[in-house]
């Protein structure tokens, strides 16, 4: 058994009651505990066991955000995912084996929003979903379009463009390139980055190097010599653009 049997208490957050989240796991245990959690917030929960489950239920379900265990019967939870993002950008969480470190790297790097470690507490599987949807679904005052050496970036329609082509950014990347467009010329650790941009006061920071690798692919001219996303090497990251005109539209 992956996860606590305890019942679940209701955890507030009224902008967020009735969103749709679908469930992929083939563990009947880990389902019905996490999915008692989930509606007991409020979200609105549809459960699936296998890959071509998910896949249909995500057509037909229409999710808000997807939990999406990595190893499933019938289609491999990667292979899912992967199918998922040619269709729609709904935000997904990965479930990963404890101490499987290959697999979280590999769920990151095919664009995954977060991952949790089995096992899990399911209130914080509740928290990390509301993180992320709150990074994914726009419920505040309209923000400020920030304008930095031929980027665009508009927090509130979640669209980055660089030259007027746009951007194809996960979640996490966008969150990760608004700040470091708010915060030009400053270095900032991983622990910073990992506390900041994900909300996480502890996590795996290979979480933050996965990002910021994914980001520099689709930001620089040569991923491989980044010149606007540089490493300040033992301290940590710098976004520079220099002699660029910042603008705040």
């Amino acid at each position: 058994m992956s996860v606590s049997a305890a019942t679940p208490s209701p955890i507030g957050d009224d902008d967020l009651v009735g969103r749709r989240v679908l469930l992929v796991d083939d563990d009947p245990t880990v389902a019905e505990v996490a999915s008692s959690y989930l509606r007991a917030t409020g979200f609105v929960v549809e459960e699936a066991a296998d890959g071509f489950a998910a896949l249909h239920a995500a057509d037909r379900f229409a999710p808000d955000l997807i939990v999406l265990d990595r190893m499933l019967p019938g289609i491999d939870g990667l292979e899912v995912f992967r199918r998922l993002r040619e269709r729609v950008a709904t935000p997904v969480i990965l479930l990963t084996a404890l101490g499987s470190e290959d697999d979280r790297i590999a769920g990151l790097e095919a664009g995954a929003d977060d991952y949790l470690a089995k096992p899990f507490s399911p209130r914080e599987l509740v928290l990390r979903v509301r993180s992320v949807l709150r990074r994914s679904i726009d419920e505040f005052t309209p923000e400020s379009v920030l304008e930095v050496g031929g980027f665009r970036l508009d927090p509130s329609a979640r669209i980055a463009t660089r030259d007027g082509v746009e951007l194809q950014l996960t979640v996490r990347e966008f969150d990760l390139f608004e700040f470091l467009l708010k915060h030009p010329n400053q270095v900032f650790s991983r622990d910073d980055l990992l506390r900041t941009v994900w909300g996480w006061t502890y996590g795996d920071l290979s979480t933050v190097t996965v990002h910021v690798r994914r980001l520099r692919e689709k930001i620089e001219r040569d991923p491989r010599s980044p010149a606007l996303l540089t490493t300040v090497w033992g301290v940590g990251y710098r976004f520079t653009i220099g002699g660029a005109q910042d603008a705040v539209v």
